[in-house]
């Protein structure tokens, strides 16, 4: 049997990323077959003449483009193309020859599917490359998107209950560069933000590169706590709140409409601006109005359709108080220049075509079949979770450590995320862990990561790595 070894001769680059371009190739050519595997990296290193850690760097590089997959002992497969079915259903399965993947499970990235946006794709390109004028979408305009695309975003963000009347809506290239630049533009080095003590980890590492310091607010099942929110305020004088109220991450928690409309009340009486972060809303059948509808006057809205259409599609709307609208520009150019037009423009015909609706319901009914199937397996266990959700928060017994429930996880092939990833102060973590159901593109891959997690709770309960 002959075994594949690249010619590396004469490429200009490093070695690791010539070896992963050649694998790149040849799995393009057909040379490397879908299902083939690579040869054992000791192999590979020693007839091309260079070290073993290149070839693992290159392997892992490979691993991230999505043109192999590394299986635990077993060694690094050629991955098998996806066959698309009829139905939306289907359309969001992997469907490999063998019928499922392998691999390490991943349930620690909260993403949805690229489901049927992958047909939508190519009808909006196809329509675009019939059109002229496309040299617009490859301009450079600082300071200033289209019109249309921000009219097509506030229209999007009308269906949740936020009306366009008396504010702006500002692009960004997705939700998490959206909360930078508002961080950026509503906040300086020294002053204080608040937050929810378990939320979303980039704005934690946001804070510290800008110099912030990061409060947290006590949490109950509904989020926030308003006595807590009172307390700091009081006691810190913060004047920026950062909050999820629908589907909060980690925790899966909604506000219901007492508890949003007493949040609005104490923000006022302290004069504390609200960054709300609603990249989930869209998921929910039946939810809350955004706070920013309680509180117009106060609260950056920041919505996105990475989270509700397709995860690469990165596209943020930051709807905005005319007050923010200058500094939420700026704050943009500086940190991005723009965001790319092209982008902007696919969003926008989804949106006016009906695409959007359409791929936000599928994703909608693909996070219900999973949150059934999570239901199934979990019962019996303590777990939060939204009915169109992609995650879950799983409570833990006090004597496990999320981190050591964390790694027995990992050592059994699939990938979590425990509480102290999330937490402002990561020593006081809760015992619960976060489990999405959206990055694994098959529902067979979904149910067998978190059936070894339902097989955890049966270890030993004096396994060192459970133990706080």
């Amino acid at each position: 049997m002959t075994i594949w070894c690249p010619d590396l001769a004469g490429r200009p680059g490093p070695a690791y990323l010539d070896l992963v371009e050649a694998i790149g190739s040849a799995v393009a050519s057909g040379e490397l077959r879908a299902g083939e595997r690579l040869p054992p990296q000791r192999e590979i290193a020693h007839r091309l003449g260079i070290s073993l850690s290149t070839v693992t760097r290159a392997y892992s590089e490979a691993i991230r483009r999505g043109f192999v997959e590394g299986e635990v002992g077993r060694g690094t497969f050629v991955r098998h193309a996806l066959r698309l079915k009829d139905g939306p259903a289907a359309e969001l399965g992997e469907v490999s020859e063998s019928g499922a993947g392998g691999g390490e499970i991943d349930l620690s990235w909260n993403l949805p599917l690229p489901g049927s946006a992958e047909k939508a794709l190519a009808r909006t390109l196809s329509d675009l490359a019939r059109e002229r004028g496309l040299g617009v979408l490859l301009d450079q305009r600082p300071g200033r998107t289209s019109a249309g695309h921000e009219d097509a975003g506030a229209a999007w963000i009308e269906t949740l209950g936020l009306s366009a009347a008396g504010r702006a809506v500002v692009l960004s290239s997705g939700s998490q560069h959206g909360i930078f630049a508002a961080l950026l533009a509503l906040t300086k080095p020294g002053q204080t933000i608040l937050v929810e003590e378990l939320t979303y980890a980039p704005v934690l590492a946001m804070a510290r590169h800008l110099g912030l310091e990061v409060l947290p607010l006590r949490m109950d099942a509904q989020g926030i706590r308003p006595a807590s929110l009172d307390a700091q305020c009081r006691a810190s004088g913060a004047k920026l709140l950062y909050v999820m109220p629908v589907l909060q991450t980690p925790t899966a928690a909604t506000m219901g409409e007492a508890r949003l409309e007493e949040v609005a009340r104490l923000a006022a009486a302290h004069d504390l601006a609200i960054l709300e972060d609603d990249v989930f809303g869209f998921l929910p059948r039946e939810r809350p109005a955004p706070l920013a509808s309680l509180a117009p006057e106060r609260t950056i809205y920041v919505a996105s359709t990475s989270k509700s259409l397709s995860p690469g599609l990165r596209v943020g709307y930051l709807s905005t108080p005319l007050r923010f609208e200058a500094a939420l520009r700026a704050a943009v150019a500086l940190s991005t220049w723009m965001p790319a037009p092209l982008m902007a423009e696919i969003a926008t015909r989804w949106i006016e075509d009906g695409t959007a609706e359409r791929l936000n319901e599928e994703q909608r009914q693909e996070a219900e079949a999973r949150q059934a199937i999570a239901r199934e397996i979990l019962a019996g266990h303590a777990f939060v979770a939204a009915p169109s959700g992609f995650h879950l928060w799983l409570t833990l017994p006090k004597r496990w450590s999320p981190a050591g429930f964390e790694a027995m996880a990992r050592s059994r092939g699939v990938k979590i995320r425990g509480s102290q990833s999330f937490a402002v102060w990561p020593d006081k973590a809760p015992p619960a862990v976060r489990l999405c159901l959206g990055r694994e593109l098959s529902r067979e891959r979904v149910a067998t990561g978190l059936q070894r997690i339902a097989g955890l709770f049966e270890e030993p309960a004096d396994e060192a790595a459970f133990i706080v």
